[in-house]
């Protein structure tokens, strides 16, 4: 992490299976592990659960935010907490309402009034004080749902690492499916509160909630009656 700054995009779009990839490497997650381990706990897969969700490439840590992973591996884990049942549909609830203050990052690219879901992760390291900063989630760009996660190390501040994810996704979605991100996110992009979508449903034809979703597993647990991690 001392050779100056390193960045790993990919996305898909979900409209036509499209798929673009940068970057390479493997990046430790800081927070956006908490995904997998959530997924993972209500899909009661302890054992194995980096396999059972498909992440081949992503090696646990005792300390979680130190878990290995890749891009590519972030987007097949967005796949899964698309896919239809009770305990994913709880992730995905999550996502969607993340605090203003981390809606940066993927939530940038979102056509104005369109859905998006985000899980955002940041941390410097000791050894050298530089900035690990990694974004994913679903966001609506040009009408066309897509996937996108992008990871990176080695920034001097947190700000500098955010501009440099937001570039990197708006130019992985320019390149997986031609669309024109926006240069920053309208204030209308943020999820509306939980249930409230039947009574005012957001413009724009992309729905991160429920577009292309795959099977789920047959022995997906249900939800936690409450709770909620940013």
């Amino acid at each position: 992490m001392t050779d100056g700054p390193r960045v790993s995009a990919a996305a898909l779009d979900l409209a036509d299976g499209e798929t673009y990839a940068s970057g390479g490497g493997v990046f430790v997650t800081a927070s956006v592990v908490k995904v997998d381990i959530l997924t993972a706990l209500l899909l009661t897969a302890r054992d194995a659960a980096n396999a059972r969700l498909g992440l081949t490439r992503t090696v646990a840590d005792a300390r979680w935010g130190l878990t290995r992973t890749t891009a590519a591996d972030r987007v097949r884990l967005l796949r899964q907490i698309l896919a239809p049942g009770d305990a994913r549909a709880y992730v995905r609830e999550l996502m969607e309402r993340v605090v203003p203050e981390q809606a940066w990052g993927v939530p940038a690219l979102a056509d104005p009034g369109t859905r998006w879901a985000v899980k955002n992760g940041w941390l410097p390291r000791d050894a050298t004080g530089l900035w690990v900063v990694n974004s994913t989630g679903c966001v609506t760009v040009g009408g066309r749902v897509y996937m996108v996660a992008v990871l990176s190390d080695g920034h001097a501040s947190m700000a500098e690492g955010v501009a440099r994810v937001e570039e990197a996704a708006r130019d992985a979605v320019r390149r997986c499916g031609g669309a024109a991100a926006p240069t920053r996110a309208a204030p209308a992009a943020r999820m509306p509160a939980a249930g409230a979508v039947a009574a005012a449903p957001l413009k724009g034809a992309g729905n991160c909630a429920t577009s292309h979703a795959l099977p789920a597993p047959a022995n997906a647990a249900p939800p936690p009656p409450h709770g909620g991690a940013n």
